[in-house]
């Protein structure tokens, strides 16, 4: 395969480049601006967009709202397809809480001003919060 380097175990790439070969950024160049932006983490080092990755590094990328964290299986400098994208990393991305968890945010009608005193007692009680 051109797009590996599998005879050689030392293989390294960049990781702007590895990160828009295995699919986790749409561009180069996004990956690019992600490195660059602190958005990339190597091993726990913010990276630059040049930074080497090898098989083995651990790999955080901030990137659309959540972040993926991915651990270097095999080295591409290519973009493959995605069945081949998805062997080279082994994908270690916490699971999102449950919706139970997640804190619902209260949604107002502009310009309603603040909530009154029975509102906030009807919204302590829908959060489960006992006042003394």
């Amino acid at each position: 395969m051109a797009a590996t380097d599998e005879a050689n175990p030392n293989a390294t790439a960049r990781v702007d480049s590895w990160i828009w070969a295995v699919r986790l950024t749409k561009t180069r160049s996004q990956a690019a601006t992600a490195c660059r932006a602190g958005h990339v983490r190597v091993n726990g080092d913010r990276a630059k967009p040049a930074q080497a990755v090898k098989p083995g590094d651990e790999v955080r990328v901030f990137h659309a709202g959540h972040e993926r964290v991915v651990e270097v299986r095999r080295v591409l400098t290519k973009r493959v397809g995605a069945p081949v994208a998805a062997e080279a990393y082994t994908d270690r991305t916490p699971a999102p809480p449950p919706r139970e968890h997640v804190a619902l945010a209260g949604v107002r009608d502009r310009g309603a001003g603040r909530p009154t005193k029975r509102e906030r007692r009807e919204l302590d009680q829908l959060r489960g919060a006992r006042r003394a």
